[in-house]
């Protein structure tokens, strides 16, 4: 039995992650953005490992999640699903950053050095990461026209390179990102043509399988077939840029 962390597990992926954890035996501690989201999953709890609240937009709180992770215990592995899709403006964290960045990039970068080092981490990327601009100039949207679908994949972008540059920097980890599809998810929408269980098989397999695909690191994946990610995401000198302007921008050290 593992002991797996999840974000944004009130609902969509996170939550069909957590169920399919939870049946298979699995300790799995869940996260809300508040305490009201968490009464989505009021039927589970009783079942999970523990609940932690708090909105990965604030610095501040997403260092309370951390510290609520830390005191559960040690995780066997850290499924960084929450995420932001589309946001019509910038938006205004406490901390002044664009949401769509702090939520789906800066968030699980924190949280990546914050939590006690699990054995695995996963990082929920997606296919658009490849029209992410190769450029790190104004990531945070201060100077430039907001663009929301931009943004966004500029976010999966720097999850899906964040991924990459822990497998170089932490061995002992096993690090990936998942591209889980357009699924029909409150995030996706009804009408998106991808399989929803796929969506979510691939972290719940890197997360706990023994498969010697699973144990692997530093991959790029989509439904349990390693993918080719932008060249960004696999470029030494992209991620220690990267990992410099996080670190920059949260005051959090990774490395």
């Amino acid at each position: 039995m593992a002991r797996i962390f999840i974000t944004g597990s009130t609902e969509g992926l996170g939550r069909a992650a957590a169920l399919a954890l939870i049946a298979e035996g699995h300790e799995v501690v869940l996260h809300a953005r508040s305490r009201q989201r968490a009464a989505a999953v009021a039927d589970i709890v009783g079942q999970s490992g523990g609940i932690v609240t708090g909105d990965l937009a604030s610095a501040v709180e997403t260092r309370a999640v951390a510290d609520g992770v830390n005191r559960i215990g040690p995780m066997d592995a850290v499924i960084h699903n929450a995420g932001i899709y589309l946001e019509a403006h910038r938006g205004n964290t406490p901390e002044g950053h664009a949401t769509t960045l702090a939520v789906t990039a800066l968030a699980p970068y924190m949280l990546t050095g914050l939590i006690e080092r699990p054995k695995r981490v996963i990082y929920l990327s997606g296919g658009m990461h490849r029209g992410g601009s190769g450029s790190l100039r104004d990531i945070d949207w201060v100077t430039r026209t907001w663009q929301a679908s931009q943004a966004y994949s500029e976010s999966k972008l720097y999850v899906a390179t964040l991924a990459c540059a822990l497998a170089r920097h932490w061995p002992d980890v096993l690090s990936h990102s998942v591209d889980p599809g357009w699924v029909p998810t409150r995030m996706g929408g009804p009408s998106a043509p991808d399989d929803l269980e796929m969506g979510h098989l691939t972290q719940t397999w890197l997360a706990t399988s023994t498969d010697p695909a699973a144990i692997s690191t530093g991959h790029y994946w989509h439904h349990r077939r390693r993918q080719q990610p932008a060249a960004e995401v696999v470029d030494p000198g992209f991620q220690d840029r990267l990992i410099d302007r996080l670190a920059e921008l949260t005051g959090v050290a990774l490395f």
